[in-house]
């Protein structure tokens, strides 16, 4: 499991996927999530700008599990 650190609050869940460097583009991450292959705490999200906050878990799949925290 990755752990990714967040300095706001909230991040779009299409921008944690670049943060995160599971896509190298928006195109790419807006694809994946539409395909259905991208889950937020074990549901599948369809969309793009779902606001993901820390202690959230984002499970792409063919990559695993992306953890949101906090930066300290």
């Amino acid at each position: 499991m990755q752990e990714v650190r967040i300095k706001t609050e909230t991040i779009q869940l299409d921008q944690l996927l670049k943060w995160a460097n599971v896509v190298s583009s928006g195109a790419e991450a807006k694809i994946m999530i539409q395909s259905g292959l991208v889950s937020l705490n074990g549901v599948v999200e369809t969309r793009r700008a779902k606001k993901v906050m820390p202690g959230d878990e984002v499970t792409v799949e063919g990559y695993g599990t992306i953890k949101v925290a906090a930066e300290a």
